[in-house]
């Protein structure tokens, strides 16, 4: 028996909808459903009736509704009520890992010096980092959010605080090297190899980290120089040093290279602020997973940015 099961179990009932259920508990469909009949093999009965649209629940799945619902509210009460205080506890934050270089240290320093951190490692995934969220391994979750990478999470079981902002811009070194060997201006790089129809050489986060879902969303909506990917790396600091050696052309946020960008070693490989993109920071939190620890935590980070 695992807790997600039940947390499962009551989303569906509130959705009527495998789908939907899915989305909120930001897992994917085939993965939830596995999760809703492993509970009912747990139980030894069938709990949702897969034959109706919208999902209804059996006779035994009404009856074990609120049993579900106690459960869970034990659960987090009882948690709490073990946390040691004062300085015996530790407050759990999952952070991306550019965060946790550009960001955290100083917000940690002038916010929350009498509140001790543990820091969960980012784990390279959206649905990854959220899990640590979702499954109680985390108190908090610091992120980077934009509009083209929506985060499917229950609004009756988390929410969000906008503590930051940053922005993730194309840039190259002075000089970088192409595939036939030849070293090209790093300066607008980018426009250059759009008007000229030639590739760029690119240094990609993959496609299942936040940078590079909505760096794809982007690219899907605009029209730009194809990309020949010569390396693929979900942390920004790994594709920052490749950026720095010539090795091609990255989207890296802006507060990790400013001094880079001063002195020269980093220039934008676009003119066009369209290829920029707006950041902002987040901190989410399970609503129904706080102590005093947590809500002391969530109230500093109230305050003014």
């Amino acid at each position: 028996m695992e807790l997600k099961w039940l947390e499962d179990f009551v989303t569906l009932a509130e959705t009527s909808s495998f789908s939907r259920a899915a989305e909120a508990r930001n897992v994917t469909q085939p993965a939830f459903s596995r999760r809703i009949k492993q509970l009912e093999a747990w139980l030894g009965t069938t709990l949702i009736n897969r034959a109706t649209v919208p999902a209804e629940l059996t006779p035994e799945g009404r009856r074990f509704l609120p049993v579900a619902q106690d459960a869970i509210r034990n659960f987090y009460s009882v948690r709490e009520s073990l946390q040691p205080s004062g300085e015996g506890r530790m407050l759990r934050l999952a952070a991306l890992h550019t965060l946790t270089v550009t960001f955290l240290p100083d917000w940690l320093e002038n916010r929350f010096a009498n509140i001790r951190v543990s820091l969960i490692p980012d784990r390279g995934g959206i649905e990854a980092n959220l899990a640590a969220l979702i499954d109680g391994e985390a108190d908090f979750f610091l992120t980077y959010a934009h509009g083209l990478v929506p985060f499917h999470l229950d609004w009756q079981r988390f929410d969000f605080l906008a503590v930051g902002t940053d922005r993730l811009i194309p840039v190259a070194a002075p000089e970088v090297r192409l595939r036939s060997g030849v070293h090209v201006p790093g300066a607008a790089l980018f426009d250059r190899m759009q008007s000229q129809g030639a590739e760029v050489p690119y240094l990609s986060y993959g496609y299942s980290s936040f940078f590079g879902v909505a760096l794809e969303r982007l690219f899907a909506g605009r029209s730009g120089p194809r990309r020949r990917t010569v390396h693929e790396n979900t942390i920004s600091a790994g594709l920052k040093t490749l950026a720095m050696r010539g090795a091609g052309m990255c989207w890296l946020p802006e507060s990790l290279i400013e001094q880079e960008l001063r002195a020269g070693t980093l220039v934008r490989a676009s003119a066009s602020p369209d290829w920029d993109m707006e950041l902002e920071i987040r901190l989410y939190r399970h609503i129904h997973a706080q102590n005093a620890d947590t809500r002391r935590f969530w109230q500093a980070a109230q305050g003014p940015h």
